[in-house]
Formats: structure tokens, C-alpha cells, sequence
């Protein structure tokens, strides 16, 4: 990793880390164990997102939480100028050493308010989005933009990227961010000690899908795939446990998912505050996306000791191994999808297999606390704390 910033000369006080954030909910879900590791580590921690109504789940565990204006998914340049402009003047304010920027709009947003401060811009890729995995006209021009700045930025000497699968680094690479300001962390991890193996439910088996309903999700497919069986005279429950994001282009729309509810065998349960309900419920889990970062509800439900039906696709393969915990398919294809859940439905034994075998993944590779480790020690070089890379020249490492 190559960069150069300006650390605070001998850390006196405590280092100043932000993470700029799209949703308040998404930082709780997503990057919590990684910030409380930080704050553990000395680091004073400040949220930058869009407020509504986490911001005192945030505040309690002694983070400083700044409501921002973001109009996430808006490509109106009034609403790009006004968030950029807010997110600088917090920069100019809390003078951070270090800013988390999560996700790919953030890093973008976060890159361009941040130009010629002295703070080192860590620009986290939790998959590629919409604009690459979808082949549409709007999607096609949006990654042209994207690809030119993302250049442009994510170059610059204090610039960092963080990815966390190879794929999205190989695509890193290739959109042409130096190899050198990449490093991969494998997701942000999940508590091994508060999900835990569950005993099968009693009752049909059923497949169980968390995540937002998004057509990029797989979930059409999964409905498909769903009919399929019961077609074949080999149904299964299906529980689906997220809600639509209208920010997404390819959310799923409200009267498609009343009609769901409504299909024999089908359980929309909307937001789920624990998530351990869903897998006690739930014999399968089944993510059929097209692309991920590296997908939490897959973790999730591994520590939990349940089977894994994924795509083979990047982010997935990162959790879902093929005959080890998983069966893989292809995207798109309910038939491969159908047959595969149908096979763990009619194997109790594999299962067992396939859930200890994920279990004992999620304990070993991607605890929160390995993964909150990892994480930390990346800022701490990145600041140059404890003889890290950023006084005097720039190093690789």
C-alpha cells in the first residue's frame, strides 16, 4: 500500500477517525464491531450519515454522530454539490486523520470534499453496484463517470482502497487504481459468540433469504425457482427477510412484493431486528445475487450452522465453497436454482455437514473480532501509528 498524509506529529491526543456512511442503519450493521475495535484502540470515532433514527444505538457506544442532507441514490448534481460540500466543512471541522469512507458513492463523495485536506482517504468497495452489474443504458453511462473518477481520486497520495474479495481488487486494478493502494479485508465479520449453531426447525423445510429485495439480489430468480418446485411436487417454505430500497435502481416494487405475500408457501417478512429468528427458522439459506462485496447475511447464517445455496459469483464464493458448505449456481437460473435447493432439501445428512463445515469458517475466517483486528492495524499504518507507513516517504507494505 502506497500513500502519504499528513498523521498528527506523535499522536498526542487521540487520532481522529470518521466513517462516512450513506445510511445511519448500515453502519450498525455493517461496520460497528470494526468502530468500537478502533475506539478500543485509542481512536476518537465520529459517524458522518444520513440520521434516521439510529443516531443513539451510534451514540452509545461513545461515537459522535453528524446528521448529513444525503439523498442516497440521487444523481442530481444540486444533491452531489450540497453533500459534498457538507461532508467538507466536517473535515475542515473535526480535522480527521483518518476518514473510513464505506461503500462506493461514499468514497467518491468523501474523495472529491476531502481534496487537498491533509486526511487519508480509506475508500472501502463493498461490491461494485448497480452501475456494474447492471447492462442498462443509465447503468453504462453511470460507470463511464464513475470509472474516471474513481481514477482520479482513489490515486491520489493519500488515497487507500479497500476491497474484500479478489475479484473486486482485480477489478480495482483493472478500472486503474495502483495495485499497491489496495489491501483485502474479508468483510466486516460477525459475532461468532452471539450467533451460534441452532438446532434444525421441525415442520417443512424451508429456505430462508436476508438481504434487500432486489432484482441484483436474485430474488425474482428465487420466486422462480420457488414455483419450480412446487410445480415439480417438491415445495418448500420460502421466508424472505428484507424490505425494498427505492434508492436502488433495480429494487423490487411494493405491489410485486404484496404479490408474494400472497403466493401459497411464500413468508415476506420485511425488516428483522434478529436476525437469529430467521435461521432458527430456517433449514436452507439461499442468496441468489450477481454480484456482492462479500455478503453478511451469508455469514450470518454459516455461524448459525446453516447450508448455503449461492451463486457463483464474486462475494459469494468468498463464503459459499462449493461441497464444502455450499452449492453453487449460476445467476439467473432458477432451474440450477430449484434443483440445488431441492437436493439440501431431500439430504438432512448434508446438511448437518455443510452447516458444522460453515460454522467452523465463520469461527476460524471471519470472526467480527479477526476481522475488527485486521482492520485497525490497516489505520494504524495508514496514519503511520506504531511505526506505520505515513512519516516521512511513502513505503509499500
Amino acid at each position: 500500500m502506497t500513500v502519504e498524509a499528513g498523521a498528527k506529529p506523535g499522536f498526542e491526543s487521540k487520532p481522529v477517525l470518521v466513517y462516512l456512511v450513506t445510511e445511519d442503519w448500515y453502519f450498525l450493521s455493517h461496520r460497528l464491531p470494526m468502530a468500537c475495535e478502533a475506539m478500543r484502540a485509542g481512536y476518537e470515532v465520529h459517524v458522518l450519515t444520513n440520521a434516521n433514527g439510529h443516531e443513539a444505538a451510534i451514540a452509545k457506544h461513545g461515537f459522535t454522530v453528524h446528521p448529513l442532507p444525503w439523498r442516497r441514490g440521487s444523481v442530481n448534481p444540486a444533491d452531489l454539490l450540497a453533500i459534498i460540500r457538507a461532508v467538507r466543512k466536517l473535515y475542515r471541522a473535526l480535522a480527521p486523520d483518518l476518514a473510513h469512507h464505506v461503500a462506493l458513492q461514499p468514497s467518491i463523495i468523501g474523495s472529491l470534499a476531502a481534496s487537498g485536506l491533509p486526511v487519508v482517504c480509506l475508500n472501502a468497495l463493498a461490491g461494485l453496484g448497480f452501475a456494474f452489474t447492471s447492462r442498462t443504458p443509465r447503468a453504462r453511462i453511470m460507470r463511464a463517470v464513475i470509472e474516471t473518477v474513481q481514477r482520479r481520486v482513489f490515486n491520489r497520495r493519500n488515497a487507500a482502497v479497500l476491497v474484500q474479495n479478489p475479484d473486486d481488487r482485480a477489478a480495482a486494478v483493472a478500472l486503474g487504481v495502483d495495485a499497491g493502494r489496495i489491501t483485502m479485508i474479508r468483510g466486516s465479520g460477525v459475532d461468532t459468540d452471539v450467533l451460534v449453531p441452532l438446532p434444525e426447525p421441525d415442520g417443512p423445510v424451508t429456505a430462508a433469504f436476508v438481504g434487500r429485495l432486489l432484482d441484483d439480489k436474485g430474488v425474482r430468480t428465487l420466486i422462480a425457482a420457488h414455483d419450480l418446485l412446487a410445480r415439480r411436487q417438491h415445495p418448500v417454505r420460502l421466508l424472505l427477510a428484507g424490505e425494498p430500497d427505492a434508492a436502488n435502481p433495480t429494487s423490487i416494487p411494493p405491489e410485486e412484493t404484496d404479490a408474494w405475500r400472497r403466493r401459497p408457501g411464500v413468508e415476506v417478512l420485511g425488516h428483522v431486528a434478529d436476525i437469529r429468528s430467521v435461521w432458527a427458522a430456517a433449514h436452507i439459506a439461499v442468496l441468489p445475487s450477481r454480484r456482492e462485496g462479500l455478503p453478511k447475511s451469508l455469514l450470518e447464517a454459516a455461524a448459525c450452522g446453516r447450508p448455503i445455496v449461492a451463486t457463483d459469483v464474486p462475494g459469494c464464493r468468498e463464503v459459499a465453497h462449493a461441497g464444502r458448505n455450499a452449492l453453487l449456481v449460476p445467476p439467473d437460473d432458477p432451474v440450477a436454482l430449484a434443483d440445488a435447493i431441492d437436493a439440501l432439501a431431500r439430504d438432512p445428512d448434508r446438511r448437518r455437514r455443510f452447516g458444522a463445515a460453515g460454522r467452523t469458517l465463520a469461527e476460524t475466517e471471519f470472526s467480527s473480532a479477526r476481522i475488527g483486528r485486521e482492520t485497525v492495524a490497516l489505520y494504524d499504518r495508514l496514519i503511520g501509528r506504531r511505526g506505520g507507513l505515513l512519516r516521512g516517504p511513502a513505503a509499500s507494505g
